[in-house]
């Protein structure tokens, strides 16, 4: 019986050392099989559920709720890059008079909060996906707030209060899933080997895969009938995400812990737009449609091109920080 016990745990061990691929595999699948897609698109919400579920899980109540600093730290990230860069990036748009859909989508992707799954990038890439949790938290928590200077200043958005009902029900699933986490871990796991956590990273990457599938749909239907238009918009989404990981960890490093650095670069460049798909009228999400499609593409991909950046950080501040205990 033991050796069936073990079997599953050594399996998804195997799949949280292959995470970054099975993201990869996922993203394929997703657009080479667009019936597999369009059979998921349904799930998406529950798996992004079960994701947080996970995170939490792993992480456990002592380290998700953290000491005060690190949630002051939290919401002055938050109101850095969901409130003020959204706003310096509407103010700029309408300076140069550009409007339009792909204009759109750069505006609530900076104003959107991080994806359920930025704890589970974190732990892809060897962080502590606590930081990042409390930062999705806070996120959430304030985006019925944060999104109404954005939207005053883009009124082809529609009213802020078209975005409260979605904020509030994303922020229940987040409260849900982590109280449910935390409720089972202390009862069923309340110390938990190593050979566990590696199995729940597993199963993480897993569901990650999974979501990503689901999200395929548009842009497989692009790759055959606009493939001009698909490229460009894979550009400007790489480009966006890419850019505003890079320059926020390199920023964020002068004030934060490696480990909060790498979360805030991971939650700057990885923002859950299809949150505002729940709550905008159709004429203005339809033209975004193929932009999110896209924007999933770098964010699944995150930890191939960026790993590397990510755990040479996280390393040196364990190091810096070792050496500082030792003396």
């Amino acid at each position: 019986m033991a050796g069936l016990a073990a079997a599953p745990i050594s399996m998804l061990g195997r799949a949280a050392r292959h995470a970054p691929w099975l993201l990869i595999g996922g993203l394929v699948l997703g657009i080479a099989s667009p019936e597999l897609a369009r059979l998921l698109k349904p799930w998406i919400a529950e798996m992004i559920a079960a994701m947080l579920f996970l995170a939490a899980f792993r992480v456990g109540p002592r380290q998700l709720v953290g000491a005060a600093r690190d949630l002051r730290h939290s919401l002055s990230a938050v109101l850095t890059l969901q409130l003020a860069l959204p706003v310096i990036v509407a103010v700029a748009l309408n300076a140069m008079g550009i409007d339009g859909g792909l204009a759109m989508a750069l505006l609530l992707m900076t104003a959107a909060a991080p994806i359920s799954g930025s704890p589970n990038l974190a732990i892809i890439m060897g962080g502590d996906p606590a930081p990042s949790l409390r930062l999705l938290s806070v996120a959430t928590a304030i985006l019925p707030l944060t999104v109404i200077p954005v939207f005053w200043l883009s009124p082809a958005l529609g009213s802020p209060n078209e975005i409260f009902a979605a904020a509030g029900k994303l922020l229940a699933v987040i409260a849900a899933s982590v109280a449910a986490a935390i409720v089972l871990r202390r009862f069923t796991m309340p110390n938990p080997r190593i050979e566990h956590i590696k199995a729940i990273d597993g199963l993480s990457a897993i569901v990650m895969a999974a979501v990503v599938i689901g999200l395929m749909s548009a842009v497989g239907d692009a790759l055959f009938e606009r493939p001009a238009l698909l490229v460009f918009n894979l550009a400007v989404a790489f480009a966006a995400n890419l850019a505003l990981q890079v320059a926020t960890l390199l920023t964020s490093g002068r004030f934060l812990s490696a480990e909060d650095s790498v979360s805030v670069a991971i939650a700057a460049g990885n923002r859950n737009i299809a949150l505002f798909l729940t709550a905008l009228p159709a004429a203005i999400t339809d033209p975004l449609l193929l932009f999110i499609g896209c924007y999933q593409i770098p964010m699944y991909l995150t930890p191939m091109m960026l790993g590397r950046l990510y755990r040479r950080r996280i390393a040196h501040g364990r190091q810096t920080a070792e050496a500082g205990a030792a003396d």
